[in-house]
């Protein structure tokens, strides 16, 4: 089910109802909020309606027990692919989709269709196409065989080729309001009483992965802590420190990678309650652990180290005006 996002459900459903549907579709929009279930969804709704039998639900509603549903549930159905980040053999996710990756949908693209004259393709995400990748992808939105539909998540859209971009319909998701995020997390988290709820959705800023991944790696603290950086500084290095020594080790590597995301969004709500000069170093700092973070895992920066130098880029906001 897809909660919070009815514009982007709406915009899909009317082009395919009216058979104006783009081949290209870029959803865009904060990490968390939906982008990548939409995709799937909208991707099992035309393969389903496509074969049959047809589907009576509303929106991009699929029932689970459909043929189509079946076979993509079970990673099976061959006219579907998703290209995401592999696994390495020493562990952890590639630094990029490679263009390998990308050409391997030559095979899928120069075959009919199996099971219906539709085929659909899911990038999670675009933003993490090497740039050779993202050259062979242009070719394929710039000639793309009839009734195939690529969906390209992106976070970070403004870091995409011109090209691929406007190739592409663009959904811009939407922040999750607080009532969606309520029930959302009431299913997934059903033993959590309501003031534990409604502190994750305090931190989760409007994003529903987001607040998951607090409650699932217990990332409540590490956050408080950067927050208490952020406002107070940490003029002895002392919280800064803690919060190297918490996630530096290997067995860490998941709390790492999901702080890493957290950080930006946590700086963005502060510098938009801020003011004057203060808010202008706010934001200097986040643009300063973005980019920190998109590079630390890709150079394979030392966790520690990379925390450290956040924390110090935290507490420069703190400084008096």
């Amino acid at each position: 089910m897809i909660v919070g996002q009815d514009r982007a459900v709406e915009a899909f459903t009317n082009a395919w109802r009216t058979q104006r549907l783009h081949h290209g579709w870029l959803l865009t929009g904060p990490k968390g909020v939906g982008k990548a279930t939409f995709a799937k969804a909208a991707a099992t709704r035309v393969l389903a309606e496509a074969a049959g039998p047809p589907v009576d639900l509303s929106g991009l509603e699929t029932p689970a027990d459909h043929p189509m549903a079946r076979l993509l549930a079970a990673g099976s159905h061959p006219d579907f692919r998703l290209l995401e980040r592999l696994e390495r053999p020493t562990g952890g996710l590639a630094r990029n989709i490679s263009v390998d990756q990308v050409r391997s949908l030559g095979e899928l693209l120069a075959v009919t269709p199996s099971m219906s004259p539709w085929r659909a393709i899911v990038i999670d995400a675009a933003d993490d196409l090497e740039a050779s990748a993202a050259s062979a992808l242009l070719k394929m939105l710039e000639e793309p065989p009839a009734n195939t539909l690529f969906f390209l998540i992106s976070h970070a859209p403004g870091r995409l080729l011109p090209t691929i971009r406007s190739r592409c319909r663009r959904l811009d998701f939407a922040r999750i309001g607080d009532d969606a995020m309520t029930s959302l997390l009431s299913r997934s988290l059903p033993e959590e009483n309501s003031a534990e709820l409604g502190r994750l959705i305090e931190f989760a800023n409007g994003s529903i992965g987001r607040a998951l991944a607090i409650a699932e790696l217990d990332l409540a603290p590490l956050e408080s802590e950067a927050l208490a950086i952020l406002r107070q500084g940490d003029a002895d290095n002392a919280r800064r420190s803690k919060l190297a020594s918490a996630l530096g080790p290997k067995g860490a590597a998941e709390r790492y990678a999901a702080f890493l995301d957290l950080v930006p969004g946590l700086i963005a709500t502060e510098a938009a309650a801020l003011t004057g000069q203060a808010r202008g170093r706010a934001l200097d700092a986040y643009t300063k652990v973005r980019e920190t973070a998109a590079l630390a895992p890709r150079l394979s920066l030392d966790p520690a180290a990379t925390v450290f130098q956040i924390g110090t880029i935290l507490a420069s906001v703190a400084l008096k005006d």
